[in-house]
């Protein structure tokens, strides 16, 4: 048998695991570990060996659980319901109030987050209620939660950003960088569409009443607290980090450190918040771990058969494809994917084959992993809301009431989805979009 013909039965023999309903780490460890054993016997045991010291040699590894412990210490703290009854009044009289600033949310939570489900829990159980209380859109409202809720993982501190730093090997900076570009436009694409879409249509999203929008300036003063200690953990973990005071590491011990004392101002810190959460912190970071080293033992077999040279040789010299046509092809197959797989499954089932092809093309601008780094997370925000298995889809049900229908939440996303696609579009145009700031930004190592 030809190493292709090998390399080909590796990939079909763990797509064919995940589709059986394994664990995604289990499938594609398993097919790695058998694998080496058949092609290289006993010296094989060497393997794994070797990927756990190069995972636990990966100073970013560190940021993970960091970032994971803070996304949940922050739930249980009730910011995000003091921050929606802010924008509930500054909102409140535009034109689709209540929604834009759910979007405006929704960055906030993903800049001090990095998970796309906390966005989604939050947005489900504060913003959700209000707006179908003032008579908001069932579809719109869905949207605008889905779509919201996914800039998680592309605005920093992106957790998905910091998978895919350590597969491909490259600085987490610059990709949480590169990544705050892109996450601006699409809110802001998100926002633009809301806008316009209510003012072709009003009775989408009806105006609050003076009534409701009327209160003491006691009141007001009170809820404008409430944006600040968003923008302190926020400054204390990015702004640090940007002004090159703290490492990427360094920030995220910052950020934790940050939000448990929010949490213990607020007076939730208690032990059954501590205890859940790190035991949850501990179940999701133990969880990419395994992703983490199953990916880099199934790379380093099915490297080390030439697989990726052959993948390289057939499309870029046999097939003579352009490299945009190459990169589009990639695109398309990840959505596809996205269909039926989550984006860690995606990103360790893919990256052996296309990530040493993005960086063997000629696209004409340097950084091509970094930026396709972000062409990967968008599509994983398509992934998340598209049917007939996108999580956020079922995320949705589970959180919505009864009046949310799961044909209501499937209407609900195709337009988000399109404005991502759109995106891409306009990264592939304009790479700059995602390179300028990695380029222009100094930080410390």
């Amino acid at each position: 048998m030809t190493y292709e013909m090998i390399a080909a039965l590796m990939f079909a023999s763990m797509v064919l695991a995940l589709i059986s309903g394994q664990l995604v780490f289990a499938g594609i460890g398993f097919v790695a570990s058998a694998a080496a054993l058949l092609l290289y016997g006993p010296g094989a045991m060497d393997l794994p060996f070797n990927q756990v010291f190069k995972l636990f040699n990966w100073y970013a590894m560190l940021t993970l659980p960091m970032f994971i412990y803070m996304g949940y210490i922050l739930a249980e703290s009730g910011i995000a319901e003091d921050l929606y009854r802010a924008l509930h009044v500054w909102f409140g009289r535009f034109t689709g109030g209540l929604a834009i600033g759910t979007i405006f949310l929704m960055v906030i939570i993903s800049a001090m987050n990095g998970l796309s489900v906390a966005g989604m829990a939050i947005g489900a159980t504060i913003a959700l209620p209000e707006m179908i209380r003032r008579g908001y859109d069932k579809v719109l409202i869905s949207g605008v939660i889905q779509g919201g809720s996914s800039l998680g993982i592309l605005i920093p501190p992106s957790v998905v950003l910091v998978l895919y730093g350590m597969i491909a090997r490259q600085p987490v900076s610059k990709l949480w960088f590169a990544g705050v570009g892109p996450g601006l436009l699409m809110a802001a694409l998100f926002i633009l569409y809301i806008y316009v879409r209510v003012k072709l249509n009003p009775k989408l999203a009806p105006q609050l009443t003076d009534e409701e929008l009327n209160m003491p300036l006691r009141e007001k003063f009170a809820l404008a607290r409430a944006g600040i200690i968003p923008f302190a953990i926020f400054f204390f973990m990015t702004g640090l980090f940007v002004f090159g005071v703290t490492s990427l590491v360094e920030s995220s011990a910052v950020g934790a450190t940050t939000a448990t004392l929010a949490a213990l101002a607020k007076r939730r810190l208690n032990w059954p918040v501590l205890r859940d959460t790190a035991l949850k912190t501990l179940n999701v970071s133990c969880m990419f771990m395994w992703l983490i080293l199953a990916a880099l033992a199934f790379g380093t077999v099915f490297d080390g058969l030439g697989a990726v040279k052959a993948v390289e040789f057939l499309f870029v010299q046999q097939w003579d494809l352009n490299p945009w046509t190459i990169i589009i092809m990639m695109q398309l197959s990840f959505i596809i994917m996205g269909m039926f797989l989550d984006d860690t499954a995606m990103l360790v089932i893919v990256a052996p084959l296309y990530i040493p092809l993005v960086k063997a093309l000629d696209l004409g601008f340097d950084n091509q992993l970094i930026w396709y780094g972000i062409l990967y997370t968008i599509t994983c925000q398509i992934a998340y809301i598209t049917p007939p298995f996108g999580y956020n889809l079922f995320l949705m049900r589970s959180l919505a009431p009864k009046e949310i229908s799961l044909v209501d939440i499937y209407k609900s996303i195709w337009p988000f989805a399109a404005i991502m696609l759109f995106t891409i579009v306009m990264l592939m145009v304009f790479p700059q979009i995602a390179l300028w700031l990695p380029e222009h930004m100094k930080v410390k190592g």
